[in-house]
C-alpha cells in the first residue's frame, strides 16, 4: 500500500474547506469518502471535493473495508465517542482538537489506543507540523534566545451566532476549548515540558454560558506562558517567545496561509533577522506525517498522551476560573 485510504466523519467546514483539500495534496493520502447523517449532504460534499464515496451515516463509513483511516472533525462532545468506534472498527484515527470534553474522556481514549498498538491515533494540532514552528523550536533549542523566560500569545475571533456549535456550552464550546488550546499546546511544544500550575480569569456570555474572553498564566516552574483568547473580540493572533538574550515572533502562528510564505522574526541582542519560511500547507504536512506513520508502522509525531496532557491544563484552567486562585495541573501539588 503506497497511500492510506482516508474517510471523513462529517461535512464540517474545517474539514471541507481546509483539511481535506490539504490532505488531497499529500503524496500519501487517498481521500476516498465522506460521511454525513444525510446522504444528500455527504454526496454534495463528495462531489464538490472530488471524493469517490459518500455515506449516509458515520457507521456506514466505518464498516467500509476500503477505508484505512478516519479524520474526525465532529463537534467536541462527539470526538471521543466516535474515535472509540473508529478504533473498534479497526481504523486509524486523526481527531480534531481538543481531543475530548475532559481528562477522563481523553484518558479513556488513550487506554483504548494503547490496547490497539497496530492502530495510529493522533490529535489534529496541525500548526505543530508547519515548518515555521519547527524553525521556531529549533531556534529556542539551539540557544537562539538565550534561556527561555516567557511566551505571550493571543488568539481571537468574533462569533455571536447562537446556532454555532462553538457557542454551545454543553457541546464543549467556548474560546478556551476552541482556540485557547493552541497557546497551551504552543507553550508545551516550545518549552518541551509540562506546567505545574495555572491561574485564569474568565468572562462568560450570559446567554451562551461559554467563555468569551479568558486570560491565563501557565507556570512551568519559573518559566511563565501567558495567553488571552476570545470569541467576541476582533480577529487576531500572535505568539512572542522571549528569552534572556533574544526573542522569536511569528507573523501568523496558527492559521498559516497555504499559498504563500510565512514570516518569523528572530532577535538576538540588537540584531533582528527576518526569516522567510517557504510556502507549506500545514494540513498537507499533518496528513503526510500521519499517513507515513501508518504506512511505515512508526510512531505518530504527536502521541495521544500529549492530547491528555493538554486537556489536563485546560481542566486546571477551568478549576482556577471557579476557585479564583492558582490550581495545580494534574497531580502536581501547589503550596
Amino acid at each position: 500500500m503506497s497511500k492510506v485510504r482516508w474517510g471523513v466523519l462529517s461535512t464540517a467546514k474545517i474539514g471541507t474547506v481546509k483539511v481535506i483539500p490539504g490532505m488531497q495534496k499529500s503524496a500519501y493520502c487517498d481521500m476516498v469518502g465522506i460521511a454525513s447523517r444525510s446522504l444528500e449532504n455527504a454526496q454534495a460534499a463528495a462531489d464538490k471535493l472530488g471524493m469517490p464515496k459518500a455515506y449516509g451515516s458515520y457507521e456506514a463509513l466505518l464498516e467500509d473495508p476500503e477505508i484505512d483511516a478516519v479524520y474526525i472533525p465532529l463537534p467536541n462532545h462527539m470526538h471521543v465517542p466516535w474515535a472509540v468506534k473508529a478504533i473498534q472498527a479497526g481504523k486509524h484515527v486523526l481527531c480534531e482538537k481538543p481531543i475530548g470534553l475532559n481528562v477522563d474522556e481523553a484518558r479513556r481514549l488513550q487506554e483504548l489506543a494503547d490496547s490497539h498498538p497496530e492502530l495510529k491515533v493522533m490529535e489534529a494540532f496541525m500548526y505543530r507540523h508547519h515548518p515555521q514552528w519547527l524553525k521556531a523550536r529549533e531556534i529556542v533549542r539551539e540557544g537562539g534566545i538565550g534561556t527561555p523566560v516567557t511566551i505571550q500569545s493571543f488568539f481571537s475571533y468574533y462569533n455571536n451566532n447562537p446556532s454555532d456549535i462553538r457557542n454551545n456550552a454543553e457541546w464543549g464550546g467556548g474560546g478556551i476549548m476552541d482556540i485557547g488550546c493552541y497557546p497551551i499546546s504552543v507553550s508545551r511544544f516550545i518549552l518541551e515540558g509540562e506546567p505545574e500550575k495555572v491561574m485564569a480569569s474568565v468572562t462568560r456570555d450570559p446567554e451562551f454560558k461559554t467563555d468569551v474572553v479568558a486570560s491565563c498564566m501557565i507556570d512551568f516552574g519559573g518559566l511563565l506562558a501567558t495567553f488571552t483568547c476570545g470569541t467576541k473580540l476582533a480577529p487576531y493572533q500572535s505568539v512572542h517567545i522571549h528569552g534572556t538574550e533574544g526573542r522569536v515572533e511569528l507573523q501568523i502562528p496558527f492559521n498559516a496561509p497555504p499559498d504563500r510564505p510565512c514570516i518569523l522574526w528572530h532577535q538576538k541582542g540588537e540584531e533582528i533577522t527576518e526569516i522567510e519560511i517557504p510556502t507549506a500547507d500545514q494540513y498537507t504536512c499533518q496528513g503526510d506525517l500521519m499517513s507515513l506513520a501508518i504506512l511505515n508502522d512508526t510512531e505518530v509525531p504527536t502521541p495521544i498522551s500529549d492530547a491528555v496532557a493538554n486537556m489536563e491544563v485546560i481542566e486546571a484552567i477551568f478549576r482556577s476560573e471557579r476557585s479564583g486562585r492558582w490550581e495545580a495541573v494534574s497531580h502536581v501539588l501547589v503550596d
